[in-house]
């Protein structure tokens, strides 16, 4: 078969790949609906049972084989290979129980002449299809973790119809070889200053679509990856960049800089609305009787909502014990037996503990808010203040 790089435009040779595990009955129809689309169709057949391979004979497709099943991620790295072996620079999966449309290639084809070095992601329509419930709560799941790990929105972190730049493929640092993959690399792309890009694309979920997603073991795993890019997100030192940006900031945060540091982290998303809400924010958590969780929590909430986190933990500061914790108590024992605590003894704050903890969650859920509000407010109104006089 001829496998030579022709190139699409902008200097861009991509070869459309098709991982498969047992996809006997829709692997063929696949591999023709791709090869009308695209003259480069390669098939990585990860360890297979049911003979599906053999179903392509007659087909001007390469096929590259697993001696055993290694995992979607390991067939992704395995096709990126021998992409670069045959000149390629993208590669294109889709997957092969047919619920991607190959003509849908088309699409994403623009986007890559535009930004050649991003990672393009098929954003299925989840509209106009009978979605199964747990792919609709998978999708949500990854995508608030990719925003809590990146502060970036993405709205399909779990689509399989991707294209990848091989550059971006060989220099990251890649270790789930399973359906986790599809995550990891998201993640520790846009880590690296690799844009990650979407366009629209149909999807289609027949009734007898064969799936291979272990219920258990695979949300085992993306839990575990999840745990442990989101500890990685909030480290303080800085993340390898693959790709440079104008839009990076030219400081990073690493403890090897601490008032470099700082300073890039004062002025990071510094409008007084932004600093208003930051502060809000750390304020509303603070009160909550998060015990010894409170700064971790707020640097999640921050990296989510993309806001200030050095203004969020100072303002959190304001809710330390023992004033904030005592008023929230003293508020939700009002609230219980419609008077005030003013026993203050071994019985009341030692034996009744628990009874105290209940008190401080529900007093926490009436005054933080007030609180959020109030701060925010003069937040608001001092940087407005301090703005105007700089100008």
């Amino acid at each position: 078969m001829d496998l030579k790089p022709k190139t699409v435009n902008s200097g861009i040779n991509v070869i459309i790949v098709i991982p498969v595990y047992n996809h006997v009955r829709t692997l063929r129809d696949v591999v023709v609906r791709a090869s009308e689309v695209h003259h480069a169709v390669m098939v990585v057949d990860d360890g297979s049972t049911d003979g599906g391979a053999d179903t392509l004979t007659g087909l001007d497709v390469l096929v590259v084989r697993h001696p055993e099943n290694l995992g979607k991620g390991a067939a992704i790295l395995t096709a990126a290979a021998e992409a670069r072996k045959l000149g390629m620079t993208h590669i294109v999966t889709i997957d092969a129980d047919g619920q991607h449309d190959p003509c849908d290639f088309r699409r994403l084809i623009p986007v890559l002449e535009e930004k050649p070095d991003a990672i393009v992601v098929g954003k299925r329509d989840f509209e106009n299809a009978d979605v199964p419930g747990p792919n609709r709560f998978g999708r949500s799941f990854s995508n608030f973790w990719f925003r809590v790990q990146t502060s970036q929105s993405l709205g399909d972190v779990q689509s399989g119809f991707r294209a990848y730049p091989l550059s971006v493929l060989e220099n990251l640092s890649l270790h789930e070889p399973r359906y986790s993959f599809e995550v990891e690399v998201l993640v520790k792309a846009a880590w690296a200053g690799v844009e990650v890009r979407e366009t629209d694309i149909p999807v289609c979920y027949p009734p007898d679509r064969i799936s291979h997603f272990h219920l258990f073991w695979d949300n085992f795993r993306l839990s575990i990856l999840n745990f442990k890019l989101t500890m990685r997100s909030v480290a303080p030192w800085p993340h390898r960049k693959i790709v440079s940006s104008r839009h990076q900031p030219e400081e990073k945060i690493t403890v090897w800089h601490p008032i470099r540091s700082i300073r890039t982290l004062l002025t990071e998303n510094t409008s007084p609305r932004q600093l208003a809400a930051a502060g809000a924010l750390g304020v509303l958590l603070g009160t909550l009787p998060l015990v010894a969780c409170h700064t971790i929590v707020i640097l999640f909430a921050t990296s989510f909502f993309r806001l200030n986190k050095i203004a969020a933990l100072s303002t959190s500061q304001l809710c330390m014990p023992p004033i904030i914790p005592g008023l929230c108590i003293e508020t939700g024992y009002f609230m219980r037996h419609g008077r005030f605590l003013t026993e203050i003894s071994l019985e009341t704050l030692g034996y009744q503990a628990l009874e105290r903890f209940y008190e401080w969650l529900i007093g926490s859920l009436v005054l933080a808010p007030l609180m959020a509000i109030l701060t925010g407010g003069i937040v608001y109104l001092i940087a407005v203040f301090i703005r105007r006089d700089v100008e």
